[in-house]
C-alpha cells in the first residue's frame, strides 16, 4: 500500500464517547505513539482496538485522535481465525469461531454478498466494521454499547459494531480512503501479535535503564 497524505484541513473536535471514567490502557497509548514513530501507518489513518476493555480509538493519518467509542466484538475469546470461515453464513460459524482476530490489517471500503458496501477489517476473515443492527432484539446491542462496562460487549460473529453515530461522524469520513487496523489480542501475547512494536518498547524501557545509571555518577 502507498503512502497515504491527507488533505491539510483544521482538526475537528474529538468525538469522546467512552463512558465516564474509563480510562485508556497503557499499551494502547504507546502502540499510537509507535505507530506514529515509525510511520507504521504509511499515512493512512488508522485505529487501534482495544477487546479487553472493548474500545475503539480511530486517529487520522497525521496521528491526530478523531474519535474514542465502546464496540462490539466477537462473542468467543480468542484471537484465531478459522480456516474457510469467509465463506460459511453467520448461522453456520461454530460458537468457539466467532473470534475478532487480533493482528495488523491493511483495510478500506469493499462490496459484501449481503450488506451492500462495507468496511473491511479483514477481508480474507471476513471481519468488517460497521454500526449496531437491530436485526435480532434479544441480543440487546445498542443496550450492551451504552452499558458502561466491557464486559457485555462480546456478542457478534467476529466483525466489530459501533453506535450509528459514531460510525457515520467519525468512521465512514476516515476510513474512506481505506486505513490500518491493529487490533489487540485476547490470548495471544503482545510479542506474537506485534512483534516490532514489542521489540521497540524494550529498547526504550533499556534505554531508559541506561540513562538513570548514568544520571546517578
Amino acid at each position: 500500500m502507498a503512502a497515504a497524505e491527507e488533505p491539510s484541513t483544521p482538526p475537528a473536535a474529538v468525538v469522546d464517547q467512552l463512558p465516564p471514567g474509563q480510562e485508556v490502557s497503557d499499551t494502547v497509548i504507546e502502540l499510537a505513539g509507535w505507530v506514529v514513530a515509525t510511520k507504521d501507518n504509511q499515512g493512512y489513518p488508522f485505529a487501534i482496538m482495544d477487546k479487553a476493555a472493548a474500545q475503539i480509538l480511530v486517529f487520522g493519518g497525521d496521528g491526530r485522535l478523531r474519535g474514542a467509542a465502546p464496540g462490539l466484538f466477537g462473542s468467543a475469546v480468542g484471537d484465531h481465525t478459522a480456516p474457510g470461515i469467509a465463506g460459511l453464513a453467520l448461522r453456520e460459524i461454530p460458537g468457539r469461531d466467532r473470534t475478532t482476530p487480533a493482528g495488523r490489517f491493511v483495510g478500506g471500503f469493499g462490496p459484501s454478498t449481503d450488506a451492500g458496501r462495507v468496511l473491511w477489517v479483514d477481508y480474507d476473515s471476513a471481519v468488517s466494521m460497521h454500526p449496531t443492527a437491530t436485526g435480532v432484539p434479544a441480543e440487546k446491542r445498542a443496550e450492551r454499547l451504552a452499558s458502561p462496562s466491557p464486559d457485555d460487549n462480546r456478542v457478534t460473529h467476529g466483525c466489530i459494531n459501533v453506535q450509528p453515530e459514531f460510525y457515520e461522524g467519525v468512521v465512514r469520513p476516515t476510513f474512506e480512503r481505506g486505513g490500518v487496523f491493529y487490533v489487540l489480542p485476547d490470548t495471544a501475547t503482545l510479542a506474537e501479535v506485534f512483534p516490532e512494536f514489542v521489540q521497540s518498547r524494550g529498547t526504550a524501557q533499556r534505554d531508559g535503564e541506561g540513562r538513570k545509571r548514568s544520571s546517578g555518577r
